[in-house]
């Protein structure tokens, strides 16, 4: 470095400080007030002023910017130019995302906190972020991105319900990664999907791939399943390493995404529920618990008054992040709006929970509002009625939400000559809103009773074009018996390009009769790239001997690229006895990178007697981390007898968290009756953090008549919140006779929401006599959506009188006697002596 290049750095730190220190005059403080109100340590903001300090971190200049109310771009410009950095772009290419200490937490969906008066915040409190409670998630969270720091690529996904502090808590993970200066991409334009699936190949190591609300990313369809591969070959891309993958999701799209298929049927999330099971998924709970309150108490009295405000109205809930986010100010906005406010939202919700996607054109709101209200507020209607109530539900509530806010759908800019990536759809007329998070949340448990009324189905006919929307509209209508809606649906998703909606009106042609019509339907599907149809259409050439038109749609789609269509035609030609193409097109999968057709290859090579080509396909799958090829790979070495051959092969896939392979593993061990090295093995593993681990561990102990040590394994991942562990533990406690710790590990389970174990509970109030807490919890059960409550209302149909007992008992059934329980976990058979008193129904 030359003495103008110094004389250039020296002279940008020089203006930097300068900056601050007059910044600092300004605000009137001193340094430590300071460095209290940007959340730094007061060290690091007297090194940041000093004249002989070192440059400052981005994230220190970020901070202090935003508190002495200064331009963050401009100063972190001179920060670069004094630290000397070009950015870290490689040459000769392009790098996505940018240094983490450059963003701003809230241009990451980071919920902004804290009470608005009058549209603006109390004075100190602008853009700033409360101070952050950690729980046992960001220990997890802490642990992975230590992994990553030791050049190992890392994914989590952080599930739970609206408003929690799922992206809070990436935000906070991160920040170690910024101070080594680790980039930070959010794909979002145009699109999120269309941007994470164009540049996800461009990522390069030391960077984070934020997915926050990954349904918009894994959720849409074949591009979903696309973009779920492409992560999935980034983490295992060693020229790649080490990133981490963060992403954000509501509890029914983790369970969508990572159920199994019913035998027989679709399966259109196996690359996503492939890759979930890559990194650990972590359940964030809804309330604050003690410690956690604790913790936020002893923020609040240091001088952090967003959440001195926020204890102040939710200690006694725990829903501190909820406050914080708005909720109560979005609830109120609904329950006390004018009602034809009331009635957009109610339109809003059902169409959310029916599955119309996140913009709502108001074409179709306005519409659909009308049948929601009374007749008497329907004739008190204005001519510019919908006009106001848009406007009313525009104003921002707490954490500057609007109950429904207008937003811009962004254009699609892709280059020219580049194939649409999906359905094309058509533009949506006029503007398009949003409905906030939390009443999405809301609607979901509050209305799943209730179906639209007509003006509804009418709008959605009238004015929804993307047909993903209409189809989903169309099961919806079908399954509350609105037929005659559900076929004009049907009609209208199959003209707006809905290859289920062409697939179900083929089926219907075929049943009347129409065999032509139907087999035009499923062309226009396979037009359109649906493997489904394709097949369909082979089956239905099959039935006429028309062997040529039956593999005809299969190749079009296998040359357009489609890895399963060449799986299908390859079956097709295996059959047929041509080995030699059908082993061409799986190999042409394989080189694409489909895990599935490599498993065929094997097979077809088994099959021919290639054990040298089988042996070397399948470790190519077990070195993508392929968890069927690793188990048949292992399996080949045990039959072969090399046990200890294959027990390496199945360490190193647990070392990649393959849980599968972690129950081989143990067998294996079993087999060479090597049980001191099992332990060792799975005490390793349980160090990583995989919960699976310290299971199998728990279950050794018990099997080896070790119950404490059993429960100390089970209670080290009962603190992380699973369900399962927590009954287990339950379990555990009732066989020891210990009935009200068995009772206090479910109460922890029931905290998760499950309405099967609030449903157990209850069963277990009800057999101690304890009727108003049996109630509890089945209400609490009933406020997930199920029928619990109903069950309540059967067996107690007058209420409890002010005691708490029932009003009218059952006749000829004496309540049972006090102490008296049973506890009924999943499928575990009771095992206390006391019987459950027979009642009628």
């Amino acid at each position: 470095m030359d003495y103008d290049e110094q004389s250039v750095r020296n002279l940008a730190l020089m203006e930097l400080r300068t900056k601050l220190s007059d910044g600092l005059a300004r605000l009137g403080v001193d340094k430590t007030q300071l460095a209290v109100r940007a959340h730094l340590g007061r060290t690091t903001v007297s090194e940041a002023l000093q004249p002989d300090g070192p440059v400052p971190s981005a994230r220190t200049v970020t901070a202090l910017a935003q508190v002495l109310r200064l331009s963050t771009d401009e100063l972190l410009g001179l920060r670069r130019t004094a630290a000397g950095e070009d950015g870290g772009v490689p040459r000769g290419g392009r790098v996505v995302g940018r240094p983490i200490g450059e963003w701003e937490p809230h241009a990451l969906e980071v919920h902004p906190a804290g009470p608005v008066t009058s549209g603006h915040r109390p004075e100190g409190l602008e853009g700033r972020l409360p101070g952050y409670v950690r729980r046992a998630h960001d220990r997890v969270l802490a642990d992975l991105v230590r992994e990553v720091q030791g050049g190992r690529s890392r994914m989590a996904v952080l599930v739970g319900t609206s408003s929690t502090g799922k992206t809070r808590a990436c935000w906070e993970a991160v920040q170690p990664l910024a101070e080594l200066g680790w980039r930070l991409w959010h794909p979002f334009d145009p699109t999120r999907a269309e941007a994470a699936l164009d540049n996800l190949h461009q990522v390069q190591p030391q960077t984070v791939v934020w997915l926050n609300e990954a349904q918009h990313y894994l959720g849409e369809g074949q591009v979903g399943e696309r973009i779920a591969a492409a992560v999935h070959a980034l983490l295992n891309d060693p020229a790649r390493s080490p990133v981490l993958v963060l992403g954000t999701l509501w509890p029914e799209y983790a369970r969508w995404y990572t159920a199994l298929p019913s035998p027989g049927g679709p399966d259109s999330h196996s690359r996503v529920r492939e890759l979930l099971a890559a990194g650990p998924i972590l359940h964030i709970p809804e309330n604050f618990d003690a410690p956690a309150l604790r913790t936020a108490g002893v923020l609040a009295e240091g001088g952090d008054r967003l959440l001195a405000g926020a204890l102040t109205r939710a200690s006694a809930s725990g829903q501190v992040t909820q406050d914080l986010a708005g909720a109560p100010g979005l609830l109120r906005a609904y329950q006390y709006g004018s009602p034809a406010a009331r009635a957009l939202l109610e339109a809003a919700m059902d169409a959310r929970r029916l599955g119309v996607g996140l913009y709502l054109p108001q074409v179709f709101l306005t519409a659909a509002a009308t049948d929601y209200l009374s007749d008497t507020d329907f004739h008190d209607l204005t001519d510019d009625w919908a006009e106001s109530a848009f406007a009313e539900l525009a104003q921002p509530v707490h954490g500057r939400q609007a109950p429904l806010r207008r937003v811009h759908a962004r254009p699609a800019r892709r280059p020219p000559g580049a194939p649409p990536s999906g359905t094309p759809v058509a533009p949506t007329e006029g503007p398009v809103f949003q409905l906030a998070d939390y009443l999405t949340q809301h609607g979901l448990t509050t209305r799943c009773r209730l179906c639209p009324p007509d003006s509804f189905w009418h709008a959605a006919h009238a004015h929804l074009v993307n047909p993903d929307d209409l189809n989903k509209l169309t099961k919806a209508a079908a399954n509350r018996h609105r037929l005659q809606w559900a076929h004009h649906l049907r009609h209208r998703a199959a003209d707006a390009g809905s290859t289920d909606a062409l697939i179900q009106l083929a089926e219907i042609q075929e049943e009347g009769g129409d065999q032509e019509g139907a087999e035009a339907l499923l062309h226009r599907a396979v037009d359109l790239g649906d493997i489904r149809a394709a097949s369909l259409l082979a089956l239905t050439r099959d039935r006429v001997g028309d062997k040529g038109g039956a593999e005809a749609p299969l190749r079009r789609l296998a040359d357009a690229g489609d890895h399963t269509a060449m799986i299908n035609l390859a079956t097709r030609r295996m059959a047929a006895g041509d080995r030699e193409e059908a082993e061409a097109l799986l190999q042409r999968a394989v080189d694409a990178g489909d895990l599935g057709a490599l498993l065929a290859l094997a097979r077809s090579r088994e099959e021919a007697g290639d054990e040298e080509g089988v042996e070397a396909l399948l470790q190519r799958g077990a070195d993508a981390r392929e968890s069927n090829a690793t188990l048949l790979l292992a399996g080949r070495r045990e039959k072969a007898g090399d046990r200890e051959g294959a027990a390496a092969i199945l360490r190193r896939a647990v070392d990649n968290g393959d849980g599968a392979a972690l129950i081989a593993l143990r067998a294996i061990q079993e087999m060479i009756r090597d049980p001191e090295s099992a332990e060792a093995d799975l005490r390793r593993i349980a160090g990583t953090g995989t919960v699976l681990g310290w299971i199998q561990l728990a279950k050794m102990r018990k099997e080896a008549g070790d119950l404490d040590g059993a429960e100390a394994h089970l209670r080290r991942t009962a603190d992380t919140g699973r369900r399962h562990v927590l009954i287990r533990l339950a379990k555990m406690r009732e066989e020891a006779g210990d009935f009200d710790r068995a009772e206090a590990h479910l109460q922890r389970a029931a905290d998760t929401g499950d309405s099967l174990v609030l449903g157990q509970l209850a069963e277990m109030r009800e057999e101690a006599g304890d009727y108003g807490g049996a109630e509890t919890h089945l209400r609490r059960a009933a406020d997930t959506g199920t029928n619990w409550l109903k069950k309540f209302e059967e067996r107690w149909p007058h209420g409890l009188d002010p005691n708490g007992d029932p009003t009218a008992p059952w006749e000829g059934s004496p309540p049972p006697r006090q102490g008296e329980t049973r506890l009924l976990i999943g499928a575990y058979s009771p095992v206390h002596p006391a019987a459950k008193p027979s009642r009628p129904g």
